[in-house]
């Protein structure tokens, strides 16, 4: 018995860590609005924002990309398609959808993705999905209708909502694509290694769709207004690039690895409640009562989902599609 409860507990503290991780990563993400709206009312282009985040970060992460250089020989299609599909895919849809469809509606089908997910472990993978899981998901999109307020501004343009799906696939594979390997021991592929490729990866996407060398780049060197305070425009590039991307992408990949793309994905959905209410605290923009609403039924979406995952080598049906899988040790030390 010792034995069973010891094991029980290491399960525990395993996915405590997991949505400890998956909350900051929302949190991260979640901030990248807040700052990237007074960069663009002070003049900058959208996509030269997502394009300034992505390469910033990918500068960043650059001395990791050498130091895990071996990866490119081993692994070559994982760290391309997390670069296409996690980093540009995802940026480019959304932004493309936003040009044609409201912003609610397109950050509702985007974070369609957790129900995606399920759907690939149930019929691609053909694994179980408890109905636990599934509950989830269903509140949390339902949740998040109400986040976004989309029937304030929903209007039917199917190349917009094409693109919204689009960006929904993208996330999918941010999130398969972050546990690919897990289950193989020393050999699994570092998530610093993945992470770093990935953003050099999107980063040259983006390049040719952002074209930056088009971008006022004077407005970086003045100041941007956030809920009538003059702010350094710098600092908020910085706080995007560190925070909302680096520490964001990091956070998030390693709760993938604790939890699973299931259980990470609905907690993801957090993002889109913090970055309402940082949105109402940092700029004042008014929080409706359907909103609060919303959040609150997005994360007991988010409780249940991640609450019905048993312990590690339990073989009940699991939320996530599978059961929960340590870090390698070469991702635990990183």
């Amino acid at each position: 018995m010792p034995v069973h409860t010891s094991g029980s507990s290491e399960g525990s503290h395993g996915r405590g860590a997991g949505l400890g991780l998956a909350l900051a990563s929302a949190l991260a993400f979640g901030g990248s609005g807040v700052a990237a709206k007074p960069l663009i009312e002070a003049g900058l282009d959208p996509l030269h924002v997502v394009w300034l985040r992505v390469a910033g970060a990918a500068v960043v992460m650059l001395p990791l990309a050498v130091r895990y250089r071996a990866m490119l020989r081993r692994r070559p299609a994982l760290l391309a398609g997390f670069g296409l599909l996690a980093v540009a895919g995802v940026q480019a849809c959304y932004f493309a959808a936003l040009s044609r469809i409201p912003v609610g509606v397109a950050l509702l089908i985007e974070y369609l993705a957790p129900a995606l997910v399920l759907g690939w472990v149930r019929f691609v993978q053909r694994r179980p999905v408890s109905r636990a899981a599934a509950l989830g998901v269903v509140l949390a999109a339902g949740g998040l209708a109400c986040v976004v307020e989309v029937w304030s501004g929903l209007s039917f343009d199917p190349l917009g909502l094409l693109l919204a799906l689009g960006a929904a696939c993208c996330q999918v594979g941010y999130f398969v694509l972050a546990d690919q390997g897990t289950e193989a021991g020393e050999e699994a592929p570092d998530p610093l290694g993945v992470i770093a490729y990935g953003l050099l990866v999107g980063a040259a996407v983006l390049t040719v769709v952002a074209r930056p060398w088009a971008m006022d780049w004077s407005v970086l060197a003045g100041s941007a207004h956030l809920n009538g305070t003059a702010v350094p425009a710098f600092a908020l590039l910085a706080w995007i690039v560190l925070v909302a991307t680096v520490v964001a992408y990091i956070t998030g990949v390693l709760s993938v690895r604790r939890l699973s793309p299931q259980v990470a994905g609905v907690v993801a959905c957090l993002e889109a409640v913090i970055a309402t209410v940082l949105a109402w605290v940092l700029l004042g923009e008014h929080l409706s009562a359907p909103q609060v609403l919303g959040g609150a039924v997005v994360l007991v979406g988010a409780f249940i989902a991640q609450s019905s995952t048993p312990g590690k080598g339990s073989s009940e049906p699991v939320a996530s599609g599978g059961t929960e899988r340590e870090l390698s040790a070469r991702g635990t030390a990183a």
